[in-house]
């Protein structure tokens, strides 16, 4: 296993598009996650919103699912991957500069959309490690990077949470903007200038007879032409995302707020959960080259609902950091908890599609699951101030489980290869 697991990562780090990909993401991630864990609260503490103006300001942040990812799987597919990536990260550097200038919570919708606009290029991301990682070795392909993109999370919540007490939400959310504005113009310089194309879209057809002109219909009917367990999927990853969304931009507030953590033990549950994705995520992707990518989904699918049921029974800073270390055990395995993503979900998508609608497949299921999602940040606010704080996480609970029976029942896994090849013999 362990002389497995270091061939695997020379593998991953041979492969050009892979490790750029990877790095560009790190940087990203260390300086998004000094804040983006205590954003809730900033928008309630310094910004002035409710708790159902958060729930509105996450309607509209979701709303990238809805507009962006579907059109960006699509532009993927047709024009290649490289260009829209480019495009979607050029994109980032003008939030922070919104963000920055807002003294009210209505003053940040502005750099919602921007970054909506940003998610353009999720699926053409996916779509690329998708392309230059070998069918056998997926999993732990995607587990490596993974491992590699989550290792910046151990530093960015914990430094975070010592400013924000420090400093307090204001200061030290500025902080952290200022970075990222920097971070990211160099990303996109570096990825303009490292990444290579892995879709051939010039490819001439096999045949010389005249290619049959397609209606618009027929365009539409044949992208959409996909196996029923993807289908399936799109399902668990609506119920998941609903579910989900209903307390993610709640859950900082709730441990503040209800539970009573200061930033700074906030922050170090949120690095501790950084550590255990980086430690696991690549032998939880590798296990389900091992024994499938079915059972490592299903592991995160039950124990994330479990878990956030679990957290509205704590009552301490130790039982909440018990609840959310087991979560992040769950998520780490590879199947993405609550949500679509995760090594082993991400590899049965690229398992079961073929390279030249991986693109569209990935925008669909973000864009469907986001227009079903769309309501959930309202109505989880909503549920908040009307019953209780507790209530959306017990509604969240229940769609993830049907999200997870779902799965169980309506999901097979296709047969792969036994054979395992070099993931740096793989193009791109």
């Amino acid at each position: 296993m362990a002389s497995d697991f270091v061939r695997v990562a020379k593998d991953v780090l041979s492969n050009k598009n892979i490790l750029v990909i990877a790095l560009t993401t790190s940087l990203i991630s260390i300086t998004d996650m000094g804040w983006r864990p205590f954003w809730g609260l900033y928008l309630t503490k310094e910004l002035g919103a409710s708790i159902a103006a958060v729930g509105l300001l996450s309607t509209i942040a979701s709303s990238e699912n809805l507009l962006f990812q579907l059109p960006g799987g699509l532009l993927a597919d047709k024009y290649g991957r490289r260009k829209i990536i480019i495009f979607g990260t050029a994109l980032r550097f003008i939030p922070p500069l919104i963000y920055l200038r807002a003294t009210d919570w209505t003053q940040v919708i502005p750099a919602l959309l921007v970054n909506g606009a940003t998610s353009i290029y999720m699926p053409a991301f996916n779509a690329i490690i998708a392309d230059s990682l070998p069918e056998e070795e997926r999993g732990a392909g995607y587990g490596a990077y993974r491992t590699i993109t989550s290792s910046p999370q151990i530093f960015g919540p914990i430094i975070g949470g010592v400013l924000m007490d420090s400093f307090g939400y204001r200061e030290g959310v500025r902080i952290f903007l200022i970075v990222s504005l920097f971070t990211n113009i160099f990303v996109t310089f570096a990825r303009w200038k490292i990444l290579t194309e892995t879709l051939d879209v010039d490819r001439a057809p096999v045949s010389d007879a005249p290619k049959e002109k397609q209606t618009l219909k027929q365009k539409i009917g044949s992208t959409f032409e996909l196996p029923r367990t993807i289908w399936v999927m799109v399902l668990v990853a609506i119920l998941g995302s609903f579910g989900m969304r209903l307390v993610w931009d709640f859950m900082s507030i709730y441990a503040v707020e209800i539970i009573g953590l200061s930033n700074t033990q906030l922050g170090l549950v949120q690095t501790t959960g950084g550590i255990v994705a980086a430690i696991l995520a690549m032998p939880g992707g590798m296990m389900s080259d091992k024994f499938g990518r079915k059972p490592m989904i299903l592991v995160s699918r039950i124990t994330s609902p479990i878990a956030t049921a679990a957290v509205t029974l704590a009552a301490t800073f130790n039982q909440y950091f018990l609840i959310q270390f087991v979560n992040s055990i769950g998520n780490s395995l590879g199947g993405g908890g609550m949500y679509a993503g995760g090594p082993a979900w991400n590899a049965l998508i690229a398992d079961l599609v073929p390279r030249e609608k991986r693109g569209t497949v990935m925008g669909t299921i973000g864009t469907v699951s986001g227009i079903v999602a769309t309501p959930s940040s309202i109505i989880g606010g909503y549920l908040w101030q009307t019953f209780s704080p507790q209530f959306p996480f017990y509604v969240s609970v229940v769609l993830g489980l049907i999200g997870a029976l779902v799965f169980a029942i309506g999901v097979k896994e296709p047969k792969r290869p036994e054979k395992v090849k070099s993931l740096s013999s793989e193009p791109g």
